[in-house]
């Protein structure tokens, strides 16, 4: 029997919602909308006109692919983070809305600076560095990945976003020191790969069998990167320039902890939407 677009969107979002996925509103738009070729406005003004066989078939098929685990973003190839769109692919960790407020706070930050130079290293899709030049447009940016695929999906988005006056992609290894050639920069903002190995394997199957591994290990306790990013390219911030982290759950403290211990003053650490202390961040002082 022939269906709308309409009834096939419902219909796919009550079966999301069935199976407890929380955000099946949006994601049952995303695959909706992919999977008959139609923009969010083209499928609200043609909600009440019938789809065709082959593209009801084509979009049951995304969300059988969904439910056995595969995100929506690769299914797609993009996502919004901050108000951008992004192209995705799985070279690069799908961004959260949890990141968000690591960009919030260095937006902030920047923003009071005017002219200045930003790093964001492990950039993956380099949403955070994104959303950063976008809301302070008197900054420039360069995003630090080591992955050449990485790299590659940051200059596709830094082209999307039509931001390639003040952004510019940079392979970078957050475990080695930075070149002095780089220069130094009033902010380095980082979401780091920060799972202890061991637990890689019991993370949801649309992680642990879809998303790079290489942007989740943190090494046997998880804290590898934070302290490589403290102790070696704390020499590519300008005394007094800050560093700006994203932390997984109970790893506030021991961030806090790595920080001090390599120079860093007046530190702080702010929640998450979810009351989880997210974002650990520190002003370089200016004698170490």
């Amino acid at each position: 029997m022939a269906i709308t677009y309409n009834n096939l969107y419902l219909d796919i979002r009550q079966q999301l919602r069935r199976s407890g996925i929380e955000a099946a509103t949006l994601e049952a738009r995303e695959l909706v909308c992919f999977g008959t070729g139609k923009s969010r406005e083209e499928l609200a003004r043609d909600g009440g006109l019938y789809a065709s066989p082959e593209l009801e078939r084509r979009v049951r098929e995304l969300v059988d692919r969904h439910l056995a685990g595969e995100p929506v973003a690769y299914l797609i190839g993009e996502w919004e983070f901050y108000g951008l769109p992004l192209d995705i692919s799985t070279e690069v960790l799908i961004p959260r809305p949890d990141t968000e407020v690591l960009a919030e706070q260095a937006i902030s930050y920047v923003r009071e600076q005017g002219e200045c130079r930003v790093l964001d290293l492990c950039a993956g899709s380099g949403c955070i560095g994104l959303a950063v030049a976008s809301q302070a447009p008197a900054c420039r940016v360069v995003l630090g990945e080591w992955s050449d695929g990485a790299l590659k999906i940051c200059r596709q988005n830094i082209r999307r976003n039509s931001l390639t006056a003040r952004v510019v992609p940079m392979q970078a290894d957050a475990r080695e020191k930075p070149e002095k050639s780089l220069g130094e920069f009033q902010c380095i903002v980082s979401n780091p790969p920060y799972i202890p190995r061991a637990d890689i394997d019991t993370l949801d199957t649309s992680v642990k069998d879809y998303e790079p591994h290489l942007a989740l290990d943190g090494g046997e306790d998880g804290l590898d990167f934070y302290r490589t990013i403290s102790e070696k390219w704390k020499e590519a911030l300008v005394p007094g320039g800050r560093l700006y982290f994203e932390v997984g759950i109970g790893q506030a403290d021991s961030v806090l902890r790595i920080m001090r211990t390599q120079g860093f003053g007046d530190i702080q650490v702010v929640k998450d939407l979810h009351g989880i202390p997210r974002v650990v961040f520190g002003t370089l002082c200016t004698e170490l």
